[in-house]
C-alpha cells in the first residue's frame, strides 16, 4: 500500500475504501504494492524527505483552512470532538472503527502475513504498516522479527529496579518502573546531548522506539512470573515470533494461546492519536522526551480505570456477576443485575467509548476467535449474553451516546479461558501491545519535525465573560 501523499490523498483513500468490500480487486489493489526491501530503517530513510515535504506544502497551501468551531462544551468536555492533532499511523471513524493506514482489522487479517495460513496477523506486520503505509510480505516479517530478537536484551539493572518494589505493587507500576529503567539505554538522550541537526532527530528515536517494542515484553513477563509464578523467570525463545514468545515467556505455550495473543497485540497496537496513552505519548514527545520517558508516561495514562485499566474491571465485574448469580444466570437475571449496578452509580465496564457509536471491530474480531476456538466456554457464553442485554438498557437509560461494546469487553473472558486469569495484570498485556503504535507514531513525529504541543487554557470567568460579550 502506497504511503499516504497528503491529507487529501489520505481522505480519498478512506472514502475509496468505505464504499468498497474487501474484495479481490481491493486486494489485489493493495499487494501490488508491496516491497521486496527487507530494510525497514531504510525505507524509511527514503520515504521521509518526500512525507517532510508534503507536510510543508499542507502547511503552506492550506494552513488557514478552518476544521472546525470550538464549542465550549468542547472545552469544559474534555476536547470531544475536538481535531487538534496530527497521528498518522491510524484513523478512528465513529461507524466503522479503526484503521491501520487505511485498512480496517478484517482487512488487516487478510492482508498482513501470518504465523501460518488462515492464522492470525503477526504484530511484526502491523509494525511494519503503521511505520512505512506498505503491507509487508512474510519475508520482511521475519526479518523484521529477527530485527527485534536481536535487540530484546533487558539489562540486569531493570530488573534491579523492578525488585526493589513491593511484590504488592501494582503490575502497571512495576511495568512503569522497568521502562523507566530501560531509559538509561536511550541512544535519543546520548545524540542529543552530543548535538544533532533536528532532521536526525528521527533515527536516534528510531532506535529506542525499536528497542523499546523489542524488549517490552521480557519486562512484562518478569512482572507477571515476579508477582504471579514466585518469580520462576521462563526464558525468551528465539525461535518464536514477538506475540508468541510473549505468551511463552508467561508460560502459555498452547498454540491457541499464541493465535490469541498475535490477535491481542495487532488490535490493540494503535487508536489513533486522541486517546489519553498516545496522546500523552504525542505531549512528552513534543518535548523532544525520548521513547522511554514518552512511554512510561502513556503507561501511566494507560493504568487509569477510564483507559487501560477498563479491561481489568470487565472479568472483575464479571466473576462478581457469575459469584452472585451464577454460571446459569437467565436473560431476566442479567437484566437485573445490570440494572443493579447502574443504579448504583457505576457503568457497565466494557461498554460504551468516546468516539464510536456502533460495536467495536476489536469486539468482534475477538468475538469471532472465540467462536472458533471456545465456543462452549460458560464466560463466553455469558459474555454473548451480555451482548443482548446491556445495548438495550443504556439505549433505554438514554444518557449513553454508545451502548455498543468496546475491546474491553471480551478479551478478558478470552485470556482467562488459556489460564491467564490475573486481572490486574491485564492492562500490561495492553500497554505492551500500544508500544507499537506508539513507538511508530514517535517516529514520525521527529521525522516530520512536529513541534512542541501548547494548547490555551481558559478559565471559567474568562469562559463567562466571552459567552456574555458573544451574546
Amino acid at each position: 500500500m502506497v504511503f499516504f501523499r497528503s491529507v487529501a490523498a489520505l481522505s480519498k483513500l478512506r472514502s475509496r475504501l468505505a464504499h468498497q468490500s474487501t474484495s479481490l480487486g481491493s486486494i489485489r489493489w493493495l499487494q501490488v504494492q508491496s516491497t521486496s526491501d527487507l530494510d525497514l530503517h531504510a525505507q524509511l530513510k527514503d520515504m521521509i524527505p518526500e512525507q517532510q515535504e508534503c507536510l510543508k506544502k499542507l502547511k503552506a497551501e492550506h494552513g488557514k483552512v478552518q476544521l472546525g468551531n470550538i464549542t465550549v462544551d468542547m472545552v469544559i468536555s474534555g476536547m470531544r470532538g475536538m481535531t487538534g492533532l496530527l497521528w498518522e499511523t491510524s484513523l478512528l471513524d465513529p461507524d466503522e472503527g479503526i484503521r491501520f493506514r487505511g485498512l480496517s482489522i478484517p482487512e488487516c487479517q487478510k492482508l498482513l502475513p501470518a504465523a501460518s495460513p488462515g492464522g492470525e496477523p503477526l504484530p511484526e506486520g502491523l509494525l511494519w504498516l503503521l511505520l512505512t503505509g506498505k503491507v509487508p510480505n512474510k519475508e520482511q516479517v521475519n526479518g523484521l522479527s529477527a530485527e527485534l530478537q536481536s535487540r530484546a536484551k533487558v539489562p540486569e539493572h531493570v530488573f534491579r529496579a523492578i525488585d526493589a518494589l513491593p511484590v504488592t505493587a501494582h503490575p502497571m507500576t512495576q511495568f512503569a518502573s522497568g521502562v523507566m529503567a530501560l531509559q538509561v539505554e536511550s541512544e535519543f538522550q546520548k545524540a542529543y546531548e552530543k548535538g544533532m541537526p533536528k532532521t536526525k532527530f528521527w533515527e536516534p528515536t528510531y532506535e529506542d522506539s525499536m528497542n523499546l517494542i523489542a524488549r517490552l515484553p521480557t519486562v512484562a513477563s518478569y512482572v507477571y512470573r515476579r508477582i504471579y509464578k514466585d518469580g520462576q523467570i521462563i526464558p525468551a525463545n528465539s525461535s518464536l515470533d514477538y506475540a508468541a514468545n510473549f505468551s511463552h515467556m508467561l508460560g502459555f505455550d498452547d498454540p491457541k494461546m499464541l493465535e490469541l495473543m498475535r490477535l491481542y497485540v495487532t488490535i490493540h497496537s494503535d487508536h489513533e492519536g486522541g486517546n489519553v496513552s498516545a496522546h500523552t505519548a504525542h505531549l512528552v514527545g513534543s518535548a523532544l522526551s525520548d521513547p522511554y520517558l514518552s512511554f512510561a508516561a502513556a503507561l501511566n495514562g494507560l493504568a487509569g480505570p477510564l483507559h487501560g485499566l477498563a479491561n481489568q474491571e470487565v472479568l472483575l465485574w464479571i466473576e462478581s456477576l457469575v459469584k452472585e448469580c451464577g454460571e446459569d444466570i437467565t436473560t431476566d437475571q442479567l437484566k437485573d443485575y445490570v440494572w443493579k449496578t447502574l443504579k448504583s452509580g457505576k457503568v457497565v465496564p466494557g461498554y460504551g467509548h468516546g468516539v464510536l457509536r456502533k460495536t467495536d471491530p476489536r469486539y468482534t474480531c475477538q468475538r469471532e476467535f472465540a467462536l472458533k476456538h471456545l465456543p462452549d466456554d460458560p464466560f463466553f457464553k455469558l459474555v454473548s449474553k451480555l451482548y443482548e442485554v446491556v445495548p438495550p438498557i443504556l439505549t433505554e437509560l438514554g444518557k449513553v451516546k454508545n451502548p455498543w461494546p468496546n475491546v474491553d469487553a471480551h478479551s478478558g473472558v478470552l485470556l482467562k479461558y488459556f489460564g491467564l486469569s490475573e486481572a490486574r495484570y491485564f492492562t500490561v498485556l495492553f500497554g505492551v501491545s500500544r508500544s507499537i503504535g506508539i513507538g511508530s507514531q514517535l517516529i514520525w513525529d521527529r521525522a516530520l519535525g512536529l513541534p512542541l504541543e501548547r494548547p490555551k487554557s481558559v478559565t471559567m470567568d474568562w469562559l463567562r465573560t466571552y459567552c456574555t460579550k458573544a451574546t
